[in-house]
């Protein structure tokens, strides 16, 4: 195949250089993720800010807050996977997410200090997230997601942001408790705080609209199954934001908001997202999916055990958790 006009750019023997239709794809989906990444933070924080001035719970913050501010590019990218018909891409970042943040997130937090659940709510929440993890490989294991099953999905998500509501700390002194990592208490401009939280929003969809269009070109291309690129590929990229506030929550001691954050973003992948996806677009996915849908199941099985047995997750079963990642890349290809 020549050259395709309109690319710029020679090479140094003066012919037209052409970079490819998989460089271009792989450079879209870079980008798309670099400003997904940076948008999503800034909108996490724009979202603890405002709700730590609104006299919401350090627990709820974690869970609810947090946890959905930073499932938002799973969701963004998941709708317009959908929109464009890419079902698998849609939930395979679904189901590659939830298990990255319960191996890969939880894991590397756990390196870095042994997460201690100092809350004991968060077992009524474990058992949540479990019973929504159980009801989306029920309705995934036909390898088909209907209308009708997606808004029992999302209509549960409802009910689920409910029970957490119910079920958080009551006292609202939120004095001292650094509910950012990283930053102390903060009293700034709740105006701001506002603008700031939408315009990051804005930015973080445009860069979930280019690592769609990145991530579907590339399989396009290079000849790679839609199904791995969402379960894998998507997945692990919007599961960044995750990584890096479970990170910095264990580094300053805020183990709470990391079981929430993982908690709470496999909700809301679960029910809001796989929900909101299979309305715009209901479909059929690959195969390997009931594969991976068994070992999120088992992913979480163990961490939970982790996480019960002695509410902690120690150093030496954060390792455990990042082999299992590398266990579900494997299964994936």
């Amino acid at each position: 195949m020549g050259p395709r006009p309109g690319l710029a750019g020679t090479a140094c023997g003066g012919r037209p250089y052409d970079p490819g239709p998989v460089p271009i794809a792989v450079t879209i989906l870079v980008a798309g993720l670099v400003l997904l990444m940076l948008g999503a933070d800034r909108f996490v924080v724009a979202a603890a800010r405002i709700s730590h001035r609104l006299g919401v719970s350090p627990v709820l913050i974690g869970a609810l807050v947090i946890g959905l501010g930073t499932s938002a590019p799973e969701l963004l990218v998941s709708v317009l996977a959908a929109g464009r018909g890419e079902v698998d891409l849609a939930l395979g970042n679904v189901i590659g997410s939830n298990t990255a943040n319960m191996t890969l997130v939880l894991g590397a937090a756990a390196l870095v200090a042994p997460i201690v659940s100092k809350v004991a709510a968060i077992r009524r929440e474990g058992f949540t997230m479990f019973i929504a993890l159980g009801g989306i490989s029920l309705l995934l294991w036909d390898l088909g997601l209907q209308r009708w099953e997606a808004a029992i999905l999302a209509a549960a998500m409802l009910v689920a942001a409910a029970l957490l509501i119910r079920w958080s700390p009551s006292e609202r002194g939120l004095g001292d408790v650094d509910l950012i990592p990283g930053e102390d208490v903060w009293r700034g401009s709740l105006g701001r705080e506002i603008t700031i939280g939408l315009g990051t929003l804005a930015l973080t969809l445009l860069g979930a609209d280019l690592l769609v269009r990145g991530a579907s070109r590339l399989a396009e291309e290079a000849g790679i199954s839609s199904a791995f690129v969402g379960l894998v590929i998507v997945s692990v990229g919007t599961s960044l934001p995750e990584l890096a506030t479970a990170i910095a929550s264990a580094r300053r001691g805020e183990t709470d908001l990391v079981l929430g954050n993982v908690v709470g973003s496999n909700l809301f992948n679960t029910l809001a997202v796989a929900g909101a996806a299979g309305l715009v677009r209901p479909g059929v996915v690959d195969p390997h999916f009931r594969n991976a849908l068994v070992y999120m199941l088992v992913s979480g099985f163990i961490a939970g055990l982790f996480v019960l047995s002695s509410r902690s997750v120690a150093r030496w079963q954060g390792a455990v958790l990042l082999c299992l990642f590398l266990g579900f890349v494997a299964i994936a290809v």
